[in-house]
């Protein structure tokens, strides 16, 4: 499914249909602590039924599994849940994935104790959603805002790569990334209270290889860049990976969440 959205790369098109595959392969890279921060706050564990907003290729709800809540995972894109679809299988989990758009998401009021969204929450329309997760969460409900992101101006690796990618997508909104809370739109607050937020550092272990699936299945590239165009990126950022990367390598991250309880 193409999304043109003006908030995002100014308008340009992308679909994450067109990069599934990779994501599937080489996006499922979140820490251990990742998750841990997560578990520790007793968020998405037994007894809980958690749905994961925006879930692409299930890897929260996929990788959470193992701590015992009942997930639900929705994503616009019908390529990225057929994926999920293929893993939480081929896991022998049970998890309840649908395609539909965060805007049209339909069931019962107070459904979930918990609701994520991870890597995804910018991409919504918040004055329809916000109202409709608060609804759908049960008293004192909790929603979980998550995200990763590459240092591009403290790790050469990740900046060089970055730098390729402006070339072919100049417009790209994703670079320039340095520490900071989630972003959370003012209206979030007429249905839900901060109750905390953190921000802190991780190093993501990488393979040239799995650096440079990491980089295609990217908004940036293999979810916008016409087939010459990737043909291309994909030859220079291999060159480049030769020249500036060892065999194996960490990239440095900045990881954040924050955590809102219904009103």
């Amino acid at each position: 499914m193409e999304i043109t959205d003006k908030r995002i790369d100014s308008g340009k098109a992308f679909d994450w249909g067109k990069t599934s595959e990779e994501y599937a392969k080489y996006r499922d890279i979140y820490p251990e602590e990742f998750y841990k921060k997560i578990v520790d706050r007793g968020l998405c564990v037994e007894g809980q039924r958690v749905l994961d907003i925006g879930t692409g290729t299930g890897v929260l709800p996929r990788n959470m599994y193992r701590f015992g809540a009942q997930w639900v995972g929705t994503d616009i894109s019908p390529e990225q849940i057929e994926q999920a679809k293929i893993l939480a299988k081929s896991g022998d989990m049970k998890i309840d994935f649908h395609a539909v758009p965060a805007e049209k998401i339909d069931y019962p009021k107070e459904s979930f104790d918990v609701i994520t969204a991870c890597q995804c929450f910018w991409y919504f329309d918040h004055e329809i959603v916000m109202p409709k997760l608060s609804e759908l969460l049960k008293p004192n409900g909790k929603l979980v805002v998550l995200y990763m992101a590459w240092l591009p101006y403290e790790d050469e690796i990740a900046g060089k790569s970055e730098e390729l990618v402006l070339k072919y997508s100049p417009k790209w909104s994703g670079a320039g990334e340095t520490r900071h809370p989630i972003w959370i739109p003012d209206v979030a607050y007429e249905y839900f209270d901060m109750e905390e937020h953190e921000e802190y550092d991780l190093m993501v272990p990488f393979t040239k290889e799995t650096w440079h699936g990491r980089m295609q299945a990217c908004r940036g590239v293999g979810a916008s860049l016409s087939v010459d165009e990737l043909k291309s990126w994909d030859k220079e950022h291999r060159e480049l990976l030769d020249r500036i990367a060892p065999d194996k390598f960490d990239v440095l991250h900045t990881a954040a969440f924050a955590i809102l309880r219904k009103k």
